[in-house]
């Protein structure tokens, strides 16, 4: 309820929306209405209430929560479903939960903060409450199990051109899925599948964008590697604003996937990479190699060309660094 109230208040752009008005739109009475407004004031809002008039928002708590996306929010359905955490120990996990449980394809899992984000491999991702957007959604697309990968590359397109679009930032895209600026990470993405021989039950991809994080509130070790929209920008981002526009950016990707394949994305992925064409060092589990990479291949796979043939590499597989 307090989600569809903050919707309108926000849509309304600052005029004042009657309680007859929210409490026709929503079937409630108009006291219920004035109960909502009274909590959602003790959450941070700053609602105005003029007798004859209304209410209106004249400030909002920087908060990822439903209403605050779906007040900016241009998407058709990723995102009709958002479930907001102030905490969990991972979105993915939520969000795998949540699939489990059948929830519609594009819905969203977002949390304030995570206990233990991670990584690919295995790896700790670290994120500070309401610093930054951690966030997964639910695919359940109808392509082969074995084109799953390329939805991180799809991930990786879409991120990198929200931010562009949000912040004039130009960001790059390091194989095969963390998004730099400077060779410093700004996003993480992890993608994780449920499938069956044939089919796809469900493709989970959690995101991590550092948003307003300064440095000071990055431990020293992490700072050394790692940056945010704040540190780049001097400002603070808009959460609210980056992660609807993620969404549209996405949802825009899969519909063309499904339309048209991933030869478009493919594309685009290869024109953002800060990869290709470098040499690089290639680390697995059982061995260590250099080698430039090349391409990427239908796939997603990258591929390595060691001097004496081409390694074809893929995500699950290694760690990449620069080779210097």
């Amino acid at each position: 309820m307090r989600s569809e109230i903050l919707t309108i208040l926000h849509k309304a752009n600052g005029e004042y929306v009657s309680g007859a008005y929210l409490a026709e739109k929503l079937s409630v009475s108009r006291t219920a209405i004035w109960k909502h407004i009274c909590i959602l004031r003790k959450e941070g809002y700053n609602i105005d209430s003029k007798s004859r008039s209304g209410y209106r928002i004249i400030s909002a708590p920087d908060l990822l929560t439903p209403g605050e996306i779906k007040a900016v929010l241009q998407t058709k359905f990723f995102g009709n479903e958002i479930k907001y955490y102030k905490t969990v120990d991972s979105t993915n996990n939520a969000a795998k939960k949540a699939a489990l449980e059948d929830a519609a394809e594009g819905t969203v899992i977002v949390s304030e903060a995570q206990g233990s984000g991670r990584g690919r491999i295995g790896r700790g991702w670290f994120s500070p409450s309401q610093k930054g957007i951690w966030f997964s959604i639910i695919l359940r697309p109808q392509f082969l199990p074995q084109e799953a990968p390329k939805c991180t590359l799809m991930a990786a397109v879409a991120i990198t051109k929200a931010i562009s679009a949000i912040t004039g930032v130009t960001v790059g895209i390091k194989w095969p899925n963390d998004i730099l600026y400077n060779g410093k990470k700004l996003v993480g993405i992890l993608t994780e599948m449920n499938a069956e021989m044939d089919r796809i039950n469900y493709v989970i991809i959690g995101m991590g964008v550092n948003v307003n994080i300064s440095e000071q509130d990055m431990p020293a070790d992490i700072g050394q590697i790692a940056t945010s929209l704040l540190q780049i920008t001097g400002a603070k981002v808009s959460r609210a604003s980056l992660l609807a526009q993620i969404l549209l950016e996405l949802e825009r990707a899969y519909y063309d996937i499904k339309q048209y394949g991933f030869s478009t994305i493919l594309a685009e992925w290869k024109k953002y990479s800060v990869t290709l064409g470098n040499n690089v060092k290639v680390i697995s589990v059982n061995e260590t190699f250099y080698g430039k990479a090349i391409d990427i291949d239908d796939y997603g796979a990258l591929l390595i060309d060691t001097g004496k043939k081409v390694v074809r590499v893929l995500a699950g597989d290694v760690s990449i660094r620069s080779a210097k």
